[in-house]
């Protein structure tokens, strides 16, 4: 009886069907002739489904000689299936206990939370203060190039650049007066040639 349009768990189901009616021994392409006419299973698609009932443990595989023989029995699909369920079954009682748990631990954080007026007058009371709070942190922040020690970096960071200005300044009027010893350069044509600034001069 062929059907269009199997899904790959309805092939699955029809190739163990094949293995349970026959109770034979199969090679590949004894299946791949057996499952289109009897199971609607197209061939092209034997091997995959044959390969995923193996890696489930539920097909059986041998190889003997040049040759890899595949076949299942009722019996071993039946343990298989009882070790399913109570694989099932010990994961739901664990389950179980985890959400007993879940729901004891639920219960006790609500002790003292409960929706009281007086419980509701302290949240509004904590979310006043924390507002507040984030007032004050702003404030705070609008002074902080008062703080002393602030003042302090900021000089500090003053001085080191400064320095480093007049070093750089001085480097400019040696190498200047290198140029016009050397070459006799006028001073205004080594400032427009390198774009030095006529007023250029030690930072006080």
């Amino acid at each position: 009886s062929k059907k269009k349009g199997l899904n790959f768990e309805e092939k699955r189901a029809r190739m163990m069907e094949i293995f349970f009616e026959t109770k034979d021994v199969f090679q590949l392409k004894d299946l791949e002739k057996i499952a289109p006419k009897e199971k609607g299973i197209t061939s092209m698609s034997v091997k995959e489904i044959l390969q995923s009932l193996v890696d489930d443990g539920m097909v059986d595989t041998d190889r003997i000689g040049t040759s890899n023989y595949f076949w299942a029995f009722p019996s071993k699909a039946l343990h298989a299936r009882k070790r399913k369920l109570d694989e099932l079954e010990s994961q739901f009682a664990e389950s179980s206990q985890k959400k007993e748990a879940l729901q004891k631990s639920i219960e006790k954080s609500k002790i003292g939370r409960e929706d009281t007026a007086e419980r509701a007058a302290l949240l509004k009371e904590l979310a006043a203060l924390r507002q507040k709070k984030e007032q004050l942190k702003t404030e705070i922040e609008k002074y902080r190039e008062c703080d002393p020690d602030v003042v302090e970096e900021m000089r500090q960071t003053n001085q080191v650049a400064k320095e480093a200005a007049n070093r750089w300044t001085d480097n400019i009027f040696s190498v200047k007066s290198w140029a016009k010893r050397k070459f006799g350069f006028e001073e205004s044509r080594i400032d427009k040639c390198f774009g030095i600034p006529e007023d250029l001069d030690y930072i006080d």
